[in-house]
């Protein structure tokens, strides 16, 4: 057995960090239970860290001893390998815009993939379901834009996007306006408005 835990170790030294780890993974070096058994191994040796159930995470070796991988890098091989939409939740993007200097307590995601929680060391990172919309633009401003336009809601939209517009280019609310047929109608009217009168 010891053999395959440390067929295990070598392949996953290969592996970016924060890279999900399974059993289903490596059934090319043993058969399912065989794996559980030594997956369950590393994680008692502190060579793996359980993210979840069945998922694991490889710990980072530093000069201050192991850590877990960094958040950032857990989410983006997750999206990478599950074909997933990952991206940050709207309390996050209205924290980054300047609407808010609460800064969330929960490490939360969005996602187009099933609600769970991630556990690295001690921290909880929670990936919630959403709708396509707030998914949309994953990777640039204006989806950072729509997200804290989201947070804010029906009620405060317009005083958010007055301040949003004074510190993104116009070009993102342009971007955002582009697409509107796919926001809510309350979202889509205060951004016609905002593009129109601008």
């Amino acid at each position: 057995m010891k053999r395959l835990t440390e067929s295990i170790l070598q392949e996953t030294a290969t592996l970016p960090e924060g890279t999900p780890i399974t059993a289903k993974m490596w059934l090319h070096l043993g058969n399912r239970a065989a794996l559980d058994q030594a997956l369950s191994r590393l994680v008692r040796r502190g060579k793996l860290l359980r993210a979840g159930r069945g998922v694991y995470v490889a710990p980072v070796a530093s000069r201050f001893g192991s850590r877990a991988p960094s958040v950032q890098k857990v989410v983006e091989e997750l999206s990478l390998r599950r074909g997933e939409t990952v991206v940050p939740s709207g309390a996050s993007a209205a924290n980054a815009l300047g609407l808010t200097t609460q800064v969330p307590t929960r490490t939360v995601y969005l996602t187009s993939g099933r609600s769970r929680k991630i556990t690295l060391d001690k921290q909880i990172v929670h990936l919630q379901h959403a709708p396509s919309w707030q998914l949309m633009l994953a990777k640039e401003p204006a989806g950072e834009i729509v997200r804290a336009l989201a947070w804010a809601g029906p009620e405060r939209v317009n005083r958010a996007l007055k301040e949003i517009e004074v510190k993104v280019p116009r070009s993102e609310f342009r971007r955002i306006s582009q697409q509107s047929s796919l926001l809510p109608l309350w979202m889509a009217t205060a951004l016609c408005q905002a593009v129109h009168y601008a």
